[in-house]
C-alpha cells in the first residue's frame, strides 16, 4: 500500500463517506441532485461550498447506481457553523468506535438493507444501500429499526459520520491489504478529505471540548446519587383598601435533595425557611379578631431558620403502584391527584391557599405517614393514605403541638378513587376520616371561616367525616376548566354528656378557570370563584359545657372568593405573578368589610 493512500485514509474514512452520502438520499426522489446547504429541502441536502467540490447525483431508474460527479464553483468555503445540542448528540452517537450502543441501537450492526422497516427491495436506492452494508459495514440505523432515507443530512452529521467509521475502514484495509481500495474509490477519498477538512477538525475540537467538560462536571458533580434542586419566592403583600395596612415584603427557601438508590425511587430531604405571615396580620378589625380566608398558599414563619421542611421516600410498588413514606412534612397534594394541575403548586399557581386545591386534603398537614398510588388500568386508580398531622412548630395556625403518636392522637385516613378517561379529563372522589384531639382541632385546613376550623371551639376531641369530588377538564390547550365540592360532618367526641355527641355541617366549593400559555409558553392566565368551607348547620348552641353555656357557632352568612393572577415567565427560572385576592363578606359576616388584598410573586428555580 502506498504511504500516500493510507495517510489519506487515516486523515478521513471517505470512503464510508461517500456511502453515508449516497444512504442519506437513499429514499429522496431518484431525478433530483443533491447539493450541499445546510438548512435546505429534502432534495438539496448539504455538501458545502468549496472551489473544487463533489456532489452525488444519483443516475435516473435506467441507472440505479448513483454516480460521483466533479463541480466547479468560485465561491470561498463557509466557515463552520457553530455547534449546537443537536449537533452534539449526534457526533456522541456516531464517534463510539463508528456505531450507537446496544441501547442507543437495539438493532446493532445489519447485515443486508432489507433489515430496515422502512426500505424496501422496490426502493430505487435499495441496491446502493445493500452494497454499502455488505462491503463496508458501516451502516446502521435508528433505536425504532428504521433508516429514515428522507431525512435531510447536515454538514456536521455527515462529518461525524465520515470519523465514525475510520477505524471500521482501517481494519478492512489491514484485513485485506491494497487490493480493498480501487482507484476510483482513492480518487473519491481525496476530494471528500478536501471538502470536508475544515468540518472535521471542527469535530475533533468539538469532541476534544465536549470529554474535557465531562471530566470537569465528574470531577465537582456534588453527588453521584443524589440532585440539588432550590426555589426561592420573593413576595409583596398588601391591602388596595382603606386599611392603610403597611404591606409585607418576604421570602421563601426551599433546597431539595432528591436521593435515589435504585435509579427508581427517590428520598426526598428538603430543607425550608420562611417569614410570610398569615393574612390574620391585615385584619385584625374583623369580627373575632382576624381572619385566614385571605391566606397566601406559600405562607408560614419560622424567622427565616432552617427546618426540615419534608423527609420523604417514594418507591415503585410493582408496575402499576407508588408508595410514598414519609417522616415529616407529608402534603397529600404533593403525594397524591388532587385535579387541579394548573392552581395546585405554591410556587406557580393560585396565590392563595384556598385557590390551589379542595380543602379537603388539608388534613394531612405537613405530618408523618404513608400513601399508596395504584393504577388498574389507564383509567380507573386509586389513592389511599394516612397522616397523623401534628400541628408541627413551624405550621403558622398551630395551637398546640400534636400528641398521641401514630394512631392515638390526631390522624387523618384517605381514600380516594381516580377516574381518567382522557388526558384531558380527571375526576376525583375522596373520603377522608380524621380525629383531632382537643387544641389541635383544624378542619379545614386554615382555609375557612373560624367557626369551621372549629366548630366546636378547641377544647374537645373533634372527629369528622369528609367528603370531596374534584374535576379537571382541559376543553383545549389553551383553556382548562376545574374545581371542586366538599361536605365535612363533624361531631363531639369523648366530651361531657351534655355536648357529646354535637354534630356541624361544613361545606364549600370552587371553580377554576385556566388559560395556560397565554401570550407567551409557560404563561398561565387564572381565575378563581367559591365559597371557603363554613359551617351551615350546628345543634352545639345552647348547651352547657364545662360550666357555661355553648354559644352559636354556625355560619350566618355566605363568604365568597375572587381571585385573578397571571404568571409570567421571564425565563426558564424565573417567574412573577401579580393578582389579586378579593374576599366578599369575610369569615361569613356581611357585617365585616371586604378584603381586597394585592400579591406579587417572584419565583427562581434552580
Amino acid at each position: 500500500m502506498s504511504k500516500l493512500l493510507w495517510n489519506a485514509l487515516k486523515a478521513c474514512p471517505a470512503l464510508f463517506g461517500t456511502s453515508l452520502m449516497l444512504a442519506s438520499s437513499t429514499l429522496a426522489a431518484p431525478t433530483t441532485q443533491l447539493s450541499v446547504t445546510a438548512g435546505q429541502s429534502q432534495e438539496s441536502i448539504a455538501l458545502g461550498d468549496s472551489s473544487n467540490r463533489s456532489a452525488i447525483v444519483p443516475a435516473g431508474p435506467e441507472n440505479r447506481q448513483p454516480t460521483l460527479v466533479s463541480q466547479t464553483t468560485t465561491t470561498d468555503p463557509a466557515p463552520a457553523a457553530p455547534a449546537n445540542t443537536e449537533n452534539l448528540e449526534q457526533i456522541e452517537r456516531y464517534t463510539n468506535d463508528g456505531n450507537p450502543s446496544s441501547s442507543d441501537n437495539p438493532m446493532g450492526q445489519i447485515t443486508n438493507a432489507s433489515q430496515f422497516r422502512d426500505v424496501q427491495p422496490t426502493d430505487w436506492a435499495y441496491e446502493a444501500l445493500d452494497r454499502v452494508v455488505q462491503r463496508y459495514g458501516c451502516l446502521v440505523g435508528y433505536p425504532d429499526g428504521t433508516y429514515r432515507g428522507q431525512r435531510s443530512l447536515s454538514r456536521y452529521e455527515f462529518a461525524a459520520g465520515l470519523n465514525a467509521c475510520l477505524r471500521q475502514i482501517e481494519a478492512l484495509i489491514e484485513a485485506q491489504g491494497e487490493k480493498f481500495v480501487t482507484k476510483e474509490d482513492f480518487e473519491a477519498l481525496q476530494r471528500l478529505v478536501e471538502e470536508f477538512r475544515t468540518e472535521l477538525s471542527a469535530l475533533n475540537g468539538r469532541v476534544d471540548n465536549l470529554e474535557g467538560r465531562v471530566s470537569f462536571l465528574e470531577a465537582h458533580q456534588f453527588s453521584t446519587t443524589t440532585k440539588l434542586a432550590g426555589e426561592v419566592i420573593f413576595s409583596y403583600i398588601d391591602t388596595i383598601d382603606d386599611r392603610n395596612s403597611p404591606g409585607i415584603f418576604s421570602d421563601r427557601v426551599r433546597l431539595n435533595l432528591d436521593t435515589s438508590f435504585t435509579g427508581q425511587d427517590r428520598l426526598r430531604t428538603r430543607l425550608q425557611a420562611r417569614n410570610t405571615p398569615t393574612s390574620n396580620v391585615f385584619y385584625r378589625d374583623l369580627d373575632e379578631g382576624g381572619t385566614n380566608m385571605a391566606r397566601v398558599g406559600y405562607d408560614g414563619d419560622n424567622q427565616n431558620d432552617v427546618v426540615l421542611g419534608r423527609l420523604q421516600y417514594r418507591t415503585p410498588l410493582g408496575s402499576q403502584g407508588t408508595l410514598f413514606v414519609e417522616a415529616t412534612g407529608m402534603e397529600w397534594n404533593d403525594t397524591l391527584e388532587s385535579f387541579s394541575p394548573l392552581f395546585e403548586p405554591g410556587s406557580s399557581g393560585a396565590l392563595s391557599r384556598f385557590g390551589r386545591f379542595s380543602p379537603i386534603y388539608r388534613q394531612s398537614r405537613d405530618g408523618a405517614g404513608v400513601g399508596l398510588n395504584y393504577k388498574f388500568t389507564d383509567a380507573i386508580g386509586v389513592s389511599l393514605a394516612y397522616a397523623t398531622p401534628g400541628n408541627q412548630a413551624n405550621d403558622p395556625d398551630a395551637v398546640s403541638p400534636g400528641v398521641g403518636g401514630l394512631f392515638n392522637g390526631s390522624y387523618a385516613a384517605l381514600a380516594q378513587l381516580n377516574i381518567k378517561p382522557s388526558d384531558a379529563i380527571g375526576l376525583g372522589l375522596t373520603y377522608v376520616r380524621s380525629f383531632n384531639p382537643a387544641g389541635s382541632v383544624d378542619l379545614t385546613g386554615s382555609t375557612g371561616s373560624g367557626f369551621a376550623q372549629r366548630p366546636f371551639g378547641n377544647t374537645v376531641d373533634t372527629s369528622a367525616d369528609h367528603f370531596g369530588l374534584e374535576a379537571n377538564f382541559r376543553i383545549t390547550p389553551q383553556v382548562n376548566l376545574g374545581g371542586w365540592v366538599g361536605f365535612t360532618n363533624a361531631r363531639v367526641e369523648d366530651a361531657e354528656e351534655a355536648v357529646d355527641g354535637a354534630s356541624a355541617d361544613l361545606f364549600n366549593f370552587a371553580v377554576t378557570l385556566g388559560f395556560p400559555d397565554l401570550g407567551k409558553k409557560g404563561n398561565l392566565l387564572g381565575f378563581v370563584f367559591g365559597i371557603p368551607p363554613k359551617v351551615t348547620s350546628s345543634d352545639f348552641d345552647g348547651r352547657v359545657f364545662n360550666g357555661v353555656l355553648t354559644t352559636d357557632r354556625e355560619d350566618s352568612d355566605t363568604s365568597f372568593h375572587i381571585e385573578g393572577f397571571y404568571r409570567y415567565r421571564l425565563t426558564d427560572n424565573i417567574e412573577i405573578t401579580p393578582g389579586i385576592i378579593v374576599i366578599l363578606n369575610p369569615e361569613h359576616n356581611s357585617n365585616n368589610d371586604d378584603i381586597y388584598q394585592g400579591v406579587i410573586r417572584t419565583t427562581f428555580k434552580f
